[in-house]
């Protein structure tokens, strides 16, 4: 049975809790961590890069020169692709880089990131942060209490706005709802810190 061990405010530990295996105690598969991140890059590009093609660049409606007699190549445009200034051939256009992954991989990458936050002891469940207004010295104390170095991801329920207000200052540190929990802030944090609350929604989603 995965368990981990509440603590509370104060830095001290509480009772145990028991985790769903099937969620805590997988066999990691890089391949799916790699997939369902690569998926979450990709949906976060705008995909608004541009050039100017030959029916969009400005100028360019006079002939340089003659067509002969020069000696040079004959030229109909300055703006012809081969010009310091014209278009631009097969250039980039605004595209949408997003895609999709299967539901079974999406589930296999979060349950193999939550086995391996769960096995490195970098998942922190604390049984009530206590914090009821908007106050970043009470979030910085409860992480100095409970060791917390680094970048540490605070994963919240949606009632905790003095939670998020309170901890987005703090440099390293992330608030993030649960509802909004993705695998590239899981990978990106040395640690992730929630509520008994929240494990059981993560377990509910992801079971």
């Amino acid at each position: 049975m995965a368990t981990v061990t509440v603590r509370k405010a104060d830095g001290s530990t509480g009772q145990t809790l028991e985790l769903n295996e099937a969620v805590f105690a997988v066999e990691p598969n890089p391949h799916c961590v790699r997939q369902a991140l690569t998926q979450y890059l990709a949906n976060q590009r705008r995909g608004t890069h541009a050039t100017r093609t030959r029916g969009r660049v400005s100028g360019g409606g006079k002939k340089p020169y003659r067509q002969k007699g020069t000696g040079r190549a004959r030229q109909g445009s300055t703006r012809a692709t081969q010009w310091r200034g014209g278009a631009i051939v097969f250039g980039p256009q605004p595209r949408d880089y997003s895609f999709r992954i299967n539901r079974k991989v999406r589930r296999n990458a979060f349950c193999s990131i939550f086995s391996e936050l769960l096995a490195g002891g970098r998942l922190v469940v604390i049984d009530d942060f206590g914090v009821t207004a908007p106050k970043t010295r009470q979030v910085a104390d409860l992480l100095r209490r409970l060791q917390l170095e680094g970048k540490v991801l605070i994963v919240t329920n949606a009632t905790d706005e003095p939670l998020a207000l309170s901890a987005r200052n703090i440099p390293g540190v992330t608030p993030i709802n649960a509802d909004n929990l993705n695998v590239y802030d899981l990978l990106y944090h040395d640690w992730v810190l929630t509520t008994p609350d929240v494990v059981k929604r993560v377990e509910a989603t992801y079971q």
